[in-house]
C-alpha cells in the first residue's frame, strides 16, 4: 500500500483493530436504510456536499454509506484521511489541509478533487477499537466548532450501535 502522507497510518493495536472490524461482517455489504439515512442527516446537519460513514479495512476504506461521493465504494488506506483519523479516539478537525504538512502531497489534496477540509469522529467499538469514522468533508476550508464536534461523536456514537445491533440480528438464530 503506497501511503501519501509521510507518516505512519498503522496504529499499534492494527491487527486486533482489524479483527475487530472482521468482526462486525459489514466491510463489502450492500446499502443499508439505517446507514444511508443517517448519512443524509449528517451531511444535511453540517451542510457538507459529502458526508461518510467509512470502515478503514487493511489496504482500503470501505464506505458504508455516503452522500457526495456517487458510487465510489472504496479508496486506498494510504490516501484516505479516514486512515489517519483512526488514529485517535478524538474527533480529527482539518479546517484546511492546505496548512497541513503531511496532507500536502496526498491526491486528494493535491490533486484534481481539491479536498480542502475534514472532520471525522471515530467510531469506537465496545472493546476499545477505532474501526473507522463518520465524516464530512468539503472543497473549501471551513470552521468547525466544538458544538459540531459533540454531535459528529454522537453520531459515530450511533454508526456503532447500528452496526452492533446489526452484528446481532446476523448471529441470532431465527425462531422455527
Amino acid at each position: 500500500m503506497h501511503n501519501s502522507f509521510g507518516i505512519s497510518i498503522i496504529p499499534d493495536n492494527d491487527a486486533f483493530r482489524l479483527n475487530a472490524l472482521k468482526k462486525l461482517q459489514i466491510l463489502d455489504s450492500g446499502p443499508e436504510l439505517f446507514f444511508d439515512n443517517l448519512v443524509q442527516i449528517v451531511a444535511r446537519c453540517f451542510d457538507m456536499p459529502v458526508a461518510l460513514i467509512s470502515l478503514v479495512d487493511k489496504e482500503r476504506v470501505f464506505f458504508k454509506s455516503n452522500v457526495g461521493m456517487s458510487d465510489v465504494r472504496n479508496v486506498s488506506r494510504g490516501i484516505s484521511i479516514c486512515s489517519l483519523a483512526i488514529l485517535s479516539k478524538e474527533p480529527t478537525i482539518i479546517p484546511d489541509a492546505l496548512q497541513q504538512p503531511c496532507l500536502l502531497s496526498n491526491p486528494l489534496v493535491a490533486g484534481e478533487y481539491g479536498l480542502r477540509f475534514y472532520a471525522g469522529a471515530p467510531i469506537i467499538t465496545e472493546d476499545g477499537y477505532v474501526v473507522g469514522t463518520v465524516c464530512v468533508l468539503d472543497k473549501k476550508p471551513r470552521a468547525f466548532s466544538s458544538e459540531d464536534q459533540e454531535l459528529l461523536t454522537l453520531f459515530s456514537k450511533s454508526v456503532m450501535k447500528g452496526l452492533a445491533e446489526r452484528v446481532k440480528t446476523i448471529t441470532e438464530p431465527a425462531f422455527s
